[in-house]
């Protein structure tokens, strides 16, 4: 019995280091699939949020790690202290706010509507009966849900995945965010967006409720950003790249 209470005790010890996480890292967690904010350029993961968190882990004197996961996955990764905070266009919301806390808004956005050229849809306010794409767990996932109880939703993991459901026909329009949905549509010239907007959403950066050391942190260095103007030039940027491609 002895022995047997020493092994568990052991296992627990190796189990506590192996978890422990390499306190020289600031491990981000994202949704690369969010232009201009996080995609992928010759393998590896940029973008607007990527600069802003270069700057965050020099504040800190830490080595920036980023993780690819899901959209929906990403608050789960950072309530479950897998990553330190998460960045990909995340709105706040009272429902999240219980699980996460949400820094200060550091950029702002609307939904659209992406319909076909050939679309009988002219008109942001006629979607209320069609089917719709939007991605899993974003501002347009809620909205439309809330908004639209006569329409058939669609929910995707990835925004190019509702981009593909336009185009083969199985949904009449796409609901997303502006700047991702005019990089997407850079390379679609069949699809086209909608004037007007149904909602407006600002976005902040999430960490662990339990983590307000690294909250006051990322707020003090998206203050400085804000204020010097650097957010904009990062938007611009990534932009630009996109309009080049």
């Amino acid at each position: 019995m002895f022995l047997k209470k020493i092994f568990i005790i052991l296992l627990l010890i190796f189990g506590l280091v192996g978890c422990n996480k390499n306190n020289n890292e600031l491990v981000m967690v994202t949704e690369a699939g969010f232009a201009p904010y996080e995609y992928y350029e010759n393998g590896e993961i940029v973008g607007v949020d990527v600069d802003i968190a270069r700057e965050i882990a020099k504040e800190l004197g830490k080595e920036l790690v980023i993780k690819d996961v899901a959209f929906d996955s990403i608050i789960n990764e950072v309530k479950t202290g897998k990553a330190d905070f998460g960045a990909a266009g995340i709105s706040y919301s009272d429902e999240r706010a219980k699980q996460v806390s949400f820094s200060i808004n550091y950029s702002t956005s609307k939904q659209v509507v992406i319909v076909k050229k050939d679309s009988d849809i002219k008109n942001v306010d006629d979607i209320y009966n069609k089917k719709i794409s939007v991605q899993l767990g974003s501002v347009a996932d809620s909205y439309v849900t809330k908004k639209y109880d006569k329409a058939t939703i669609i929910r995707q993991k990835k925004y190019l995945a509702a981009i593909q459901d336009l185009k083969d026909n199985k949904v009449d329009c796409v609901v997303m965010d502006e700047l991702p949905a005019k990089e997407i549509l850079n390379n679609n010239n069949g699809l086209v967006i909608l004037e007007g907007e149904l909602t407006h959403d600002s976005y902040g950066m999430i960490v662990n409720k339990d983590n307000k050391e690294l909250l006051d942190s990322i707020n003090k260095v998206l203050t400085r950003l804000l204020d010097d103007g650097m957010i904009d030039s990062y938007i611009i940027n990534h932009s630009s790249y996109w309009k080049d491609r």
